[in-house]
């Protein structure tokens, strides 16, 4: 077995913002995107999120679309993918969608000391697993591959987006730009400061570019194993850049 296809997906403002100061999420993209979101979703075994998007932005992480959903469970899977998160404390809250919604697998990863502890508060909500006294995104993936999960899907934040770049464990970025800025400087950013494996004589590949609507679509390769028609979509790819200067659904 190999571990398992990582993909990044985000989407931030010109300025690198992922959202405001204001606990309010603001909405980065727009109907096509959120919709070739879905379709990546669907074609994914798991589904990741950081415990502060979990606080902060309550997400569901489920297959919004009804026919791709019956796609999946035709396939002998479940109508969404496996719901992922990677918490230090055990701060979650009990009653958030992660737990509430979807009849799937749940895992929360921790440092092996606080699994009792955080496995007792959860109760049956999820799968508690340790790893190591410090949680990489190396070895949770490796764990991942042991549960027969081949794709995941990292849709952030910031510090979890930070950890799988700086461990160079990451397949492939799909960076969404909106057009404005947010200008905030205490806002949640796309990346925090630290040392990347991608370096002004490390360049990115840059595989593909996108319009959808009033958004672009960056498409970077950030290993061999990166598949070139994976995420595109039927809406992004009526949209690529420089086929019309009239692009919106």
């Amino acid at each position: 077995m190999t571990r398992p296809y990582v993909t990044l997906s985000c989407a931030m403002s010109i300025d690198g913002y992922l959202d405001t100061e204001a606990p309010q999420r603001l909405a980065m993209s727009n109907a096509a995107d959120f919709d070739r979101v879905d379709q990546l979703r669907a074609e994914s075994d798991a589904i990741m999120v950081g415990a502060s998007t979990v606080r902060r932005d309550d997400p569901r992480l489920l297959v919004r679309s009804a026919d791709r959903r019956l796609r999946r469970v035709a396939d002998g899977r479940n109508a969404s993918p496996i719901k992922v998160t990677v918490t230090a404390t055990g701060d979650l809250p009990l009653h958030s969608s992660f737990f509430t919604t979807g009849d799937l697998d749940k895992l929360v990863y921790c440092p092996r000391a606080e699994a009792p502890r955080i496995a007792g508060a959860l109760g049956t909500r999820a799968t508690v697993v340790g790893l190591g006294t410090e949680v990489t995104m190396r070895d949770l993936v490796h764990d991942l591959e042991r549960r027969n999960v081949r794709s995941l899907l990292v849709e952030g934040g910031g510090r979890l987006h930070t950890q799988f770049l700086r461990e160079d464990i990451a397949d492939e970025l799909q960076l969404v730009i909106a057009p404005f800025f947010v200008g905030e400087s205490r806002a949640p950013r796309f990346v925090e400061p630290g040392a990347f494996p991608w370096t002004a004589s490390r360049r990115a590949e840059l595989a593909d570019t996108h319009r959808i609507g009033d958004v672009v679509l960056l498409r970077y390769a950030l290993s061999k194993r990166f598949r070139g028609e994976r995420g595109a979509g039927a809406g992004a790819r009526e949209h690529r850049v420089g086929a019309g200067r009239d692009g919106a659904d």
